[in-house]
Formats: structure tokens, C-alpha cells, sequence
């Protein structure tokens, strides 16, 4: 197959974040701070980024706001030619801090909300005080005049909440909201029990979406990840494996996907000992599951296998331990009546526990 450019890359730029989310997509195996790229090393990832094709640039984290050297990181995204997108808590920001970001050349802010109202958001966060910090981000945003989009993640705890969501989302002026039924992977995957919504709350939710799509068309965007559990057809993971977009992670791994790591056969080249291109289109973990060549039945043969690309290579790893199989998502997969039942069970456990995420281990401190 012909292999596209990227037009768009998730810069981890730490691990490090003050909030404890148990959905937390970054891997159980945390970052230290001392085996985070420096600021020169990620402005040459950027410029070879852009020099690759790439368009968007999202920073991400942890929460990037933990890192000093941000602002550079930014003029260096903007010398490159890259739209830059932060995704964010809201916690590390203030009202001074956002205006030299502005400066800087900041194109947009995703702010996270984990829940609408103090309660629910600061105990999923595991900080007190969060919830109101955000609010007053969010104001200082709209005060800049940012592009904004909010990112609600839902799960069981708080799907009776999304109404309340999508009007946050209008009050705030965003432009957008992702609707984002939490994704079981990292330290999520610890945490079924406690988030895994029932099939009805999922079809609920779906509804909900439809409904507020038609009434607030030319007001907000509306994306919309579903609960892949309750689902029949897996969806088109990361638009296809290494076809659309890449992941850089804090110590300069350069991952397909943010939870590649979790598949163990896959060996990950690093920005600091080759070139992005050379990663992009040579490396061994980009073409291990590109295009359809790899496919086993019944993907090889299925009509949509260029609809869905055989769905999630780490949702395979995770559920039924092999990535080389159908997403079991997949009604025709094998393993997708298991996977409900499992769903269903997880769904009813309604005393579980949350398992928070921890914090990177400390090594050798070394400034940003």
C-alpha cells in the first residue's frame, strides 16, 4: 500500500499530572520526569514533524502545563508551522500564563471536564478544589478568546451527567465537545468494575447525542466516541493503524497509538536515534498492522475491513490476549457474545472501588 503522510501528532510531552484520573489512557508504567525529552529535542521533533506532512500538533500529557519550558515548546510549534492544540486539566494555568501562551501563538485549548459539578469532578480527579479551578480557566479562555473544546469523559458514574455537559459546553462558548465513553485501556482497563456503563446508559447516551446534534447544529460540534463493549462493529482505531496520525511519548518513544506499548512483540524506535520520517514509514511498529495484508478471517474477507481496519490491535491484546485477532467488539468475531457477558458483569458491580492513577516514580531531577 501506499503510505500517507500524517496530518496529525500527539505530542506526550510529560507524565506528570496533578490529578489522579482512573481512566488515565497513559500506560501503568509512568515516565520520570528525569527521561523527559528536553525543549531542544522536542522543537527538532516538531520541525521534522511538519516537515513529514504533520498539520495538527496535540500537547498533551499528563498534564503539559507541568512542564516549565510549554511557552517555548509552543513558539517552537509555531516557527514549525503547526496548528497547536493543548489538552488540559486547566490545573498549572493561570490567567498570565494563558496570555503569554496566547503570545506565543497557542491556536487552540481542549479543556477535560470529569464531572459537571464539584462533587463528581473532583472525586474522579482525585483533587479537591479541581472542579472550581477549571470553571475559572474556562473563563479565562473565553476571556482570550481561545478556540475551545470541552472534553467530557463518561463512564457509569457520571452519564446521567451528560445533558449538563453539552449546555457547559454552549455556556462556555466552545466550539466543540468530545463526547468520549471512557476507552478501556491504561488505567482504565483497572477499573471496569467501577466505569463500565450499562447497555442501557450506553444507548442512552447515544441518543442524547443524536438529539442534541439536530438542536444545536451551526452552534456545536458534536464528537462522539461510544461504548465499544455494547457495541457490534468496532471502530476505526486511530483512523487506521498508522495511516492518519502518530504519538510521541515523554521518554521519545514513537508510538501508533497512545496504549501500542501494550502489545509485547512491537519494538518501538525512539526520536532522539532516528528521524521522524524514517520511524514513520520504515519502522517496524507503524507496518506491523498497516493497510489489510496482516488480517486473519473473518476481517480478510469482510466487507468492511476498509471501514474499520479489523477495529482496536490493543483491545484485542487486552480482552483475549492476542492483537493479532478481530476486535471482539466485532459481532463476528468469535469472542464478541463473551465480551457482552463480560460487559454486562462489570456493568452491575456497582460497590467497586475506584483505582486511581499514580504519579511518575522520581529518578534523577533535571530541569525542563
Amino acid at each position: 500500500m501506499k503510505i500517507p503522510p500524517p496530518i496529525a501528532m500527539l505530542a506526550e510531552l510529560t507524565h506528570r499530572c496533578p490529578l489522579s484520573c482512573p481512566y488515565c489512557s497513559n500506560p501503568l508504567e509512568l515516565t520520570r520526569l528525569d527521561q523527559e525529552l528536553d525543549t531542544q529535542t522536542w522543537a527538532r521533533v516538531f520541525r521534522e514533524a511538519a516537515g513529514l506532512g504533520v498539520l495538527q500538533l496535540h500537547l498533551s500529557g499528563g498534564e503539559p502545563a507541568s512542564r516549565r519550558d510549554l511557552e517555548e515548546l509552543v513558539t517552537a510549534a509555531r516557527d514549525a508551522g503547526l496548528y497547536t492544540n493543548l489538552i488540559t486539566s486547566g490545573i498549572g494555568l493561570t490567567e498570565k500564563r494563558l496570555q503569554t501562551l496566547d503570545a506565543a501563538g497557542l491556536d487552540h485549548v481542549q479543556l477535560s471536564l470529569q464531572g459537571t459539578n464539584p462533587e463528581m469532578a473532583d472525586e474522579i480527579g482525585g483533587y479537591k478544589g479541581g472542579f472550581k479551578r477549571k470553571m475559572q480557566v474556562a473563563t479565562w479562555i473565553g476571556q482570550i478568546g481561545f478556540p475551545l473544546t470541552l472534553n467530557a469523559v463518561l463512564h457509569r458514574r457520571n452519564l446521567h451527567q451528560l445533558p449538563r455537559a453539552i449546555e457547559m459546553a454552549v455556556e462556555m462558548g466552545a466550539r466543540r465537545i468530545e463526547v468520549a465513553t471512557v476507552q478501556f485501556h491504561g488505567w482504565a482497563l483497572k477499573n471496569r468494575d467501577a466505569f463500565m456503563p450499562t447497555r442501557a446508559q450506553a444507548q442512552e447516551a447515544t441518543q442524547i447525542v443524536a438529539e442534541a446534534r439536530k438542536s444545536l447544529k451551526g452552534t456545536l460540534v458534536i464528537d462522539y466516541v461510544p461504548a465499544d463493549y455494547h457495541d457490534d462493529y468496532p471502530k476505526r482505531c486511530m483512523g487506521g493503524w498508522g495511516t492518519s496520525g502518530l504519538n510521541v511519548a515523554p521518554d521519545g518513544q514513537v508510538l501508533p497509538c497512545h496504549a501500542a506499548q501494550t502489545i509485547p512483540h512491537l519494538e518501538f524506535d525512539r526520536v532522539q536515534d532516528k528521524p521522524l520520517q524514517e520511524i514513520w514509514y520504515k519502522g517496524s511498529a507503524f507496518n506491523a498492522y498497516r493497510g489489510t495484508d496482516w488480517m486473519p478471517e473473518p476481517c480478510q474477507s469482510c466487507d468492511r475491513k476498509t471501514v474499520d481496519f479489523g477495529g482496536c490491535r490493543c483491545q484485542a491484546m487486552a480482552i483475549i490476549g492476542d492483537p493479532n485477532a478481530t476486535d471482539p467488539v466485532c459481532i463476528k468475531s468469535p469472542h464478541h457474545g463473551a465480551l457482552q457477558q463480560q460487559a454486562n458483569t462489570h456493568a452491575v458491580q456497582v460497590d467497586a472501588p475506584l483505582n486511581y492513577r499514580a504519579q511518575p516514580q522520581r529518578g534523577v531531577v533535571q530541569a525542563d
